[in-house]
This record gives structure tokens, C-alpha cells and sequence, in this order.
């Protein structure tokens, strides 16, 4: 019975890879693809972009054109994005919350999320509260224990949502961290080797650094287990009911037709769970594997995203 479970699942799964390849091929965009990019060129982010366009054009024999459209947290993409055409033509890279906290707390940020079409995630983060092994900290706990002694820690958040985040770990355990707001997680990560931060977010930058024993993971700010650090008590372990959990999207303006929308999704998702192109390798390896999150699944994780967004300022701001 198992072996019978077992061959309907990979007919199943089959079944659906060749449909999804089939809907690809029967939708041909009606000229280049202009794909924005809302992270600064030669970084990760980037770089999975880039490859999977390659792939996309390798396969499909799409002609995409990559370029960089940064800044405001990917409210510059999306401001931009938005009054494109919505045939296809121009799809937009950025982070879940682009759409979600970014949008939520900025006072005019020029657009909502009903301007767009969310087509399909491509990897989450390993986002951690991450130290130096060199400070003696096992957890989280000993960070609290540190800072009720009297030693003024120093956490490095790279946006607004990580430090509203910080604050709220804080507070939930009667602690007050001195925040320090910098550009990237690579920031963090230097901040925390020349010592001028004490703890700080990861992203996954913190990965290798974490397995070779030189930091460790403290926390984790998702709602599951970190991968490298399964045994890190999460934000509710923390008495904190919000999370750092995001994921790289990809989105086109709204109003996309349904089959162009199919067939990206379906691309995307064949080349970034297939083990032998370099952008699935490259996600695996820098991502922790693919995330992806398509169809009515991501309209609901995206209408989440807003709520969430919402909680978690009027929370930060009492």
C-alpha cells in the first residue's frame, strides 16, 4: 500500500510538472520582459534574479532585461512597477515586505497591494538573532541576562520591521536594547566582527559562519526552527506573537492577465525545484532551498503580510 501511495504521489507531482511546463510554453510574452530588481547589483538577491531570468530564457526563449531598481525598502521598484504594462512585458523582484510592513508604515508610499499581482515566491529567510561565539552567549536568555546586569547590548537591525522586532523581543523580557539601524545584513555581520554590535538579524548571511563556530544563532525570528540551529527558541518562545518570516517575490502590476500569471508562476517554479540548473543550486546553497508559494496561497500569505504589518506597528508603538 505504501509503494502504491508512493508511485500515485510521483505520477501526481509528474502530472503536474508537465502541465505546468505545457501552460509555459503555450503562453509567449508579447515582447521582452523588462524585470526590475530591487536589490543592489552583484549581491544574493541579485543574483538569483539574474540567474533565473537566464534560465527563463534558456527554456522558454523569453528575452528578459534585467536592471536595478532600488531603494525605500523596494518602495522605489513598486512605485515604478505599478504603472507599467500589466501584459506581461515588466515584472518586478522585491521581498514580501515590500508589499506588507515597508508599505504599511510609510506615510505616502504611492501605492497598495491591490496595484499588483503577486505571481510566486522563490526562497524564505534563515533570519536569526546572531552573535559571536567569542561573547559566551548560548541563547537569547543570556543576552537578557547580560542586559538586566547592567551591559548595554548594542542589536543591529537592517530595517524598520527587524527593529520594531528587536524592541518587542525587548519588551516582552524586560530588557531595552540599544537598537542600531544599518544598511544590509552584510552590515550586521561587520558590525558584529569589529564589535561594534553585540548581537543583530541574519538573514542566512550568518550560515556558514554559524556551522564553522565562529557565531551563533540565539533566536530565531521565524515561525519554525532555524536550519542550522533547529534547538533556537522562536519569537513565541520569546512571548512575541510577530515574526521576521519573508520571502523573495516576484510580482507583475496588477491586472495580469490569469494565463500570463500561470505560466510565469510555473517557469519559476520548474527551474528553482529542479537540482540541475545553477539558480535552483545557487538557492540552495545561499537560501537554504526553494520556498515557493503560488496562486490563492500567495494572495492569502500576501493579505496577511498587510494585517500583519498592521499588528505589529500598533504593537511596537505602545
Amino acid at each position: 500500500m505504501k509503494k502504491l501511495c508512493k508511485a500515485v504521489a510521483f505520477a501526481l507531482a509528474a502530472a503536474a510538472a508537465t502541465a505546468g511546463g505545457a501552460v509555459a510554453a503555450d503562453w509567449t510574452p508579447p515582447g521582452p520582459i523588462k524585470l526590475m530588481i530591487g536589490f543592489r547589483a552583484g549581491g544574493g538577491a541579485d543574483t538569483q534574479a539574474r540567474l533565473i531570468a537566464e534560465e527563463l530564457e534558456a527554456r522558454h526563449g523569453w528575452t528578459l532585461i534585467p536592471e536595478q531598481v532600488t531603494g525605500k525598502g523596494g518602495a522605489t521598484l513598486a512605485a515604478a512597477l505599478k504603472d507599467e504594462p500589466n501584459d506581461g512585458t515588466a515584472i518586478g523582484m522585491l521581498v514580501t515586505e515590500s508589499l506588507g510592513y515597508n508599505m504599511v508604515s510609510a506615510r505616502n508610499p504611492g501605492y497598495t497591494e491591490k496595484d499588483f499581482t503577486p505571481i510566486t515566491t522563490t526562497a524564505g529567510f534563515q533570519m536569526g538573532v546572531v552573535a559571536l561565539t567569542s561573547k559566551g552567549w548560548n541563547t537569547i536568555a543570556d543576552v537578557f541576562e547580560a542586559a538586566k546586569g547592567g551591559q548595554a547590548i548594542r542589536f543591529g537591525a537592517m530595517s524598520p520591521k527587524l527593529a520594531d522586532l528587536a524592541y518587542l523581543t525587548g519588551k516582552a523580557n524586560d530588557v531595552e536594547f540599544n537598537i542600531v539601524m544599518v544598511r544590509g545584513g552584510k552590515a550586521v555581520m561587520d558590525g558584529l566582527n569589529v564589535g561594534d554590535l553585540d548581537v543583530g538579524w541574519g538573514a542566512g548571511i550568518q550560515t556558514k559562519a554559524v556551522q564553522a563556530g565562529d557565531m551563533v544563532n540565539l533566536a530565531s525570528g521565524l515561525s519554525v526552527p532555524l536550519d542550522a540551529t533547529p534547538d533556537a527558541p522562536l519569537m513565541s518562545d520569546l512571548g512575541v506573537e510577530f515574526t521576521a518570516d519573508g520571502y523573495f517575490l516576484f510580482v507583475a502590476p496588477a491586472g495580469l492577465p490569469a494565463e500570463a500569471r500561470q505560466a510565469m508562476a510555473s517557469a519559476i517554479g520548474e527551474i528553482i525545484t529542479d537540482k540541475n540548473p545553477k539558480a535552483a543550486g545557487f538557492i540552495d546553497k545561499g537560501f537554504g532551498g526553494a520556498k515557493v508559494i503560488q496562486g490563492a496561497e500567495l494572495d492569502a500569505l500576501m493579505a496577511n503580510e498587510v494585517t500583519g504589518a498592521k499588528g505589529l506597528l500598533a504593537a511596537a508603538s505602545e
